[in-house]
């Protein structure tokens, strides 16, 4: 076993599967930012703007969607993904691989994202919203010229905050067969006790993050700077 720990890895073999797991992980993580981001900043505005006082006032909408959101989003991520299973069944037509794997991810992030906008439209000034009502702006003309824009740069930055999350859940996937970096280190790697292909996909995960994490703050910067 000492030997195996040892052993360099034979990357003539694993190349291709590597070249594979970070185009699954890529795929995953992006449909999922898309659709959850899509999705969870509908919520979102909803959440907002049908609370008691919003623009769009509505108990019951409000209710539904907030126990919805607290209900969904402190499930662990491994556990949702065999909580949800008949539902990606009866979706997906199977409960494992990328496609079910990444289902269940943008089930998971889009209750994520729908507090994150929550939370970034509530620290409004509701001056700003009021002025445009006095005006006589529609209420949909205030959430595309009022709420969004004056909410863009912390929303881009907690969009950033997610996409670490979600390439987090797109490693988890790997236990589900949903392929991916995840998948790539636990199978070439963990059990097969090679720590360099571990350490390989761990150190790709890493690069993934930070350049997500830069792009994000210097976007997020340059929008608040306006």
């Amino acid at each position: 076993m000492t030997t195996n720990y040892l052993a360099e890895a034979n990357w003539d073999r694993l190349g291709g599967a590597l070249v594979d797991a970070v185009f699954d992980t890529l795929i995953m993580v992006a449909t999922t930012m898309l659709c959850a981001g899509f999705f969870g900043l509908v919520l979102g505005l909803l959440l907002y703007t049908t609370r008691p006082g919003g623009i769009l006032h509505n108990r019951a909408v409000y209710l539904l969607i907030n126990v919805a959101v607290n209900f969904v989003r402190p499930i662990p991520f491994i556990i949702l993904l065999a909580f949800v299973q008949p539902l990606t069944v009866l979706a997906m037509g199977s409960s494992i691989g990328r496609g079910p794997a990444t289902f269940v991810m943008v089930i998971a992030a889009t209750f994520a994202v729908a507090r994150i906008v929550e939370q970034n439209l509530v620290a409004i000034d509701p001056g700003v919203i009021e002025a445009a009502r006095s005006m006589g702006a529609s209420p949909w003309k205030i959430i595309t010229t009022v709420i969004i824009p004056e909410a863009l740069g912390p929303l881009v930055l907690g969009y950033t905050f997610l996409f670490i999350g979600v390439v987090d859940m797109s490693a988890m996937a790997g236990y589900v067969g949903g392929g991916g970096l995840g998948d790539f280190a636990i199978v070439y790697g963990y059990r097969a006790f090679e720590w360099q292909v571990t350490v390989v996909a761990t150190l790709i995960i890493i690069v993934m993050v930070q350049a997500a994490q830069f792009f994000g703050n210097w976007l997020s910067a340059r929008i608040m700077r306006r």
